[in-house]
């Protein structure tokens, strides 16, 4: 038997004992060192289950309750059959996609929009927050010797950010608005800072989470209850606007800035995944053709030039890391601080097998 953080139901996340899971064929079996506590997994716990399934999954077959725990680094334990190419003892990142690799959109190599998908640690297969877990072969990604297991578990949301980027029409030298200062905000700041953007302007509420952005690579920081955005940007940018605007905050106003403050053919990026439906300001796109796109987690590769980039210095993430924990102090020192605290945090890291 293993402890394995399990989710129940809308603020039910129990420590349990549950059965050891055995490796299969073009399998991997990893043994998880630290764990990222995901916005998602707050969302589950604070308002019960959205995108862990209530009934079987239809790749996995899993439903609730499952193990939590999508953000990881691990070291590799055991290999499957037909698995050459992983070594016992390696220490890897887990990529969470889950995908039939059959519809349109995985046979036109979009893994990360597969009419099916669901991750490991939300959907079934296992998670992160246990002391092993079967993961595929094409799940894993070595980490260079010189990143720490650490860093190896915030690859996840800066792959996000290092994917929106790459979907989106940013070019080196571009001036950029970020909407929000949360995990995947500050992962775009740090990964558009390495790409070489020119000026990178940040709009968030909350004081400490302005700090961070500033720490983390933005080059201006505004408050949009007390800055006129639109205004500021557009002088921050010789009166013509940003290029690209990330939204990573998922409000409306913020929406409505963001599509004001960009320059004619500019593009806002949506990251967010938004509570109730928004709404588009559509003559201000149409009659400045403008773009609103949006993108989703990461396709494979992401987590490579992500590792890339962490090793050779371009990233440096640890400073999102604003504690770390025990499988057993998840809710009361995990949860309950990143949803009463927010000011204070951007990153709480499980330690599992540190």
């Amino acid at each position: 038997m293993m402890k394995a953080v399990r989710f129940h139901g809308k603020k039910d996340i129990r420590l349990e004992n549950i059965e050891i899971p055995k490796c299969g064929k073009g399998q991997v079996k990893v043994k998880p060192a630290y764990v990222g506590i995901c916005g998602t997994d707050l969302h589950e716990w604070e308002d019960g289950a959205n995108i862990i399934p209530t009934t079987p999954h239809p790749i996995t077959g899993e439903q609730a309750p499952l193990t939590i725990g999508h953000e990881f680094s691990a070291v590799v334990e055991e290999v499957g059959e037909d698995v050459t190419d992983v070594k016992i003892g390696q220490r890897v990142s887990v990529q969470p996609i889950i995908y039939d690799g059959t519809c349109g959109a995985c046979r036109d190599g979009l893994v990360n929009c597969c009419d099916n998908n669901g991750f490991i640690g939300l959907s079934g297969w296992g998670g992160g927050l246990s002391e092993h877990v079967v993961v595929p072969r094409s799940a894993i990604y070595e980490i260079p010797d010189n990143v720490s297991m650490e860093a190896g578990a915030l690859v996840e949301p800066l792959s996000v950010a290092w994917h929106s980027i790459d979907v989106s029409p940013f070019k080196k030298g571009d001036a950029v608005l970020v909407l929000g200062g949360g995990p995947i905000g500050l992962a775009v700041i740090q990964c558009l800072r390495a790409r070489g953007a020119e000026k990178i302007i940040a709009s968030e509420v909350a004081p400490g989470r302005k700090e961070f952005a500033k720490r983390l690579g933005a080059h201006y920081t505004l408050d949009p209850t007390s800055d006129d955005v639109v205004a500021r940007v557009r002088e921050l940018c010789g009166g013509v606007g940003a290029d690209v605007a990330f939204d990573a905050a998922g409000v409306q106003v913020g929406l409505n800035q963001a599509v004001k403050a960009i320059r004619a053919q500019g593009t806002v990026v949506n990251i967010a995944v938004w509570n109730k439906p928004a709404q588009l300001p559509m003559n201000d796109i149409v009659f400045r053709e403008k773009k609103y796109i949006g993108v989703t987690t990461f396709v494979q590769g992401d987590f490579r030039h992500v590792l890339d980039a962490i090793s050779s210095g371009n990233l440096k993430p640890l400073p999102m890391i604003t504690g770390k924990i025990q499988m057993d102090e998840i809710v009361e020192k995990g949860f309950k601080p990143l949803v009463e605290e927010k000011d204070k945090h951007v990153k709480i890291l499980v330690e599992v097998h540190p």
